[in-house]
C-alpha cells in the first residue's frame, strides 16, 4: 500500500446557517481544501461526498454530492455519496485514503456537509425521529436501565423534562455505569465539559467560544442526569473537506505542508455484553491503527475524539487505550487532557463547543489534527506535536456504536 498524504483541508464556520444551503456548505469546504491544498477541480481523480440528513431537512434525498459540486465544476470526477451518520465525514475520508494507497487515484477529495437547523420544526424533528434508531435506543434503555437504578442525581439536581432525548438518556445511562463501576464524579464529568468550553475561545470557527467553569456547566440545565446543556453537543449545520494524495503527486504540487496518514480503520458494531468494552469495535478499531502506524496510545501529542456528550470524551480515551480504564476523569479533572497538559483532547473545542454537524464531524478532526500538525491552530496549537489521533463513532445498535473510524496522522517528518 502507498504513502497517503493530506495535502489541503478546510472547515466552514460551525453554528446556525439558516441563510446557506446543506449544497453551499459543501460548496464552500470543497473549494477552500482544493485552495489550501493548492490544486483545481480538474486534479482531482475522485471525490467522496457525505451528508445525512439533507433529505429531511432539505428534501434532496440522491446525488447530494452531485447537485453540490457540479456547480464548481467538478466533471467528469466520480462522485461517490455517503452516509454513515455521525461517521460520515470518517468514512468519506476513509474511502479516500484507500484509493489513494491501492492506486486507484492519485489525489481524492473527501467532503462532509450538514445542515441540522431549519425554521420548519417538522423537518428538523424528522431528522431525529427515524423508527431503527429510536427503537434501538428503547430497546437499550428498556434492558438496561435497572442496572443504574441505584446511581441518583444529588437532591438539589433540578431534571428539565422539555429537554429529554433517548439518545441522551442512553448516553446517561452509560454515564452512570461509569460512575457505579469507577467512581467517576458528576464534577469531573463537568470538568471535560468546562475544558472544552475554554479550549473553543481559541477557536473563531466554533458554535460557542464562551468559557465556562465546572460549577457553570453542573449549574446548568439537566437533560438527562448527569448530562447538562452544556455537556451535549448542539444542533449545528457546517461542513469541512480534505484533500489526500499519493508522494508522487505530493512532489508534483509542492506540498511542503502536508501530513502523513499513518493509519485510517474502520470497523462494524460487534454484539457484546454491555461491561465488555475491551470486545466492542471501538477498542479493536484503536488497535488496529496504533498497529498499522507502529505507534502506541503514548507516542499521541494530540487527540480529537467523539464527544457527543462529556461523557463521551471519557469514554472514547479509556475504550481506545490513550488512558486506563477510570482514569479520563480525573485526569479531566487534574488539566491532563488540557492544552499544556500530558495529552491535550479535544483543542478544538470537541462537538460539545465547537458544534456537531453530524456528517462534518470526522473530517472536522481532521481539519483540526492537520491544523495542529502543520502548527497553523493559533493559540490553540499543541507545543511540536508530532501524532495526532482521532476517534469518530455513529449510530447506535446493541450497546455501541454502529461504526468507529480511527485515524493516526504524523508530521510528514516525523520518521524522516
Amino acid at each position: 500500500m502507498r504513502e497517503v498524504f493530506v495535502l489541503g483541508v478546510s472547515m466552514t464556520p460551525f453554528g446556525r446557517h439558516l441563510d446557506q444551503s446543506c449544497a453551499e456548505l459543501g460548496r464552500q469546504a470543497a473549494q477552500a481544501a482544493l485552495a489550501d491544498a493548492g490544486i483545481g477541480v480538474g486534479d482531482l481523480d475522485i471525490v467522496f461526498y457525505a451528508n445525512t440528513v439533507q433529505g429531511a431537512i432539505e428534501g434532496q434525498y440522491g446525488m447530494k454530492g452531485q447537485h453540490a459540486l457540479l456547480p464548481i465544476g467538478v466533471d467528469g470526477t466520480p462522485i461517490v455519496n455517503v452516509e454513515n451518520a455521525c461517521t460520515g465525514g470518517s468514512t468519506a475520508f476513509n474511502l479516500a485514503v484507500a484509493q489513494v494507497a491501492g492506486s486507484s487515484a492519485e489525489i481524492a477529495l473527501a467532503v462532509g456537509a450538514e445542515k441540522l437547523n431549519t425554521e420548519d420544526r417538522a423537518r428538523r424533528q424528522a431528522s431525529f425521529s427515524q423508527p431503527g434508531d429510536l427503537a434501538q435506543i428503547t430497546e437499550f434503555l428498556r434492558r438496561y436501565s435497572d442496572l443504574v437504578a441505584d446511581v441518583k442525581p444529588p437532591p438539589e439536581a433540578v431534571i428539565d423534562d422539555s429537554l429529554r432525548s433517548p439518545f441522551m438518556d442512553a448516553y446517561a445511562l452509560n454515564a452512570k455505569l461509569h460512575m457505579k463501576k469507577y467512581g467517576t464524579t458528576w464534577r469531573q464529568i463537568a470538568a471535560v465539559s468546562a475544558k472544552n468550553h475554554q479550549h473553543s475561545t481559541m477557536n473563531p470557527l466554533s458554535q460557542y467560544q464562551k468559557a465556562m467553569t465546572a460549577d457553570e456547566v453542573l449549574g446548568a440545565r439537566i437533560i438527562a442526569w448527569p448530562l447538562t446543556l452544556p455537556m451535549c453537543a448542539p444542533i449545528s449545520d457546517g461542513a469541512a473537506a480534505a484533500v489526500v494524495c499519493s508522494r508522487e503527486a505530493l512532489k508534483r504540487f509542492g506540498g511542503r505542508r502536508a501530513v502523513r496518514v499513518l493509519a485510517c480503520v474502520m470497523q462494524g458494531n460487534r454484539r457484546r455484553a454491555i461491561e465488555d468494552t475491551a470486545g466492542g469495535a471501538l477498542h479493536a478499531t484503536a488497535r488496529a491503527a496504533f498497529g498499522h502506524a507502529g505507534l502506541s496510545p503514548k507516542d499521541i501529542s494530540v487527540a480529537e475524539v467523539h464527544d457527543a456528550t462529556a461523557y463521551g470524551e471519557i469514554s472514547h480515551l479509556e475504550i481506545t487505550g490513550l488512558c486506563e480504564p477510570g482514569q479520563a476523569g480525573p485526569m479531566a479533572e487534574s488539566g491532563a487532557t488540557s492544552l499544556g497538559g500530558r495529552i491535550p483532547v479535544n483543542v478544538s473545542g470537541g462537538l460539545e463547543s465547537k458544534g456537531h454537524p453530524v456528517a462534518a464531524t470526522g473530517l472536522a478532526q481532521i481539519f483540526e489534527l492537520t491544523q495542529q500538525l502543520r502548527g497553523e491552530a493559533g493559540r490553540r496549537n499543541v507545543a511540536n506535536p508530532r501524532y495526532a489521533f482521532a476517534s469518530c463513532g455513529g449510530g447506535f445498535f446493541n450497546v455501541e456504536e454502529g461504526l468507529s473510524v480511527v485515524t493516526l496522522l504524523g508530521r510528514a517528518d516525523a520518521r524522516d
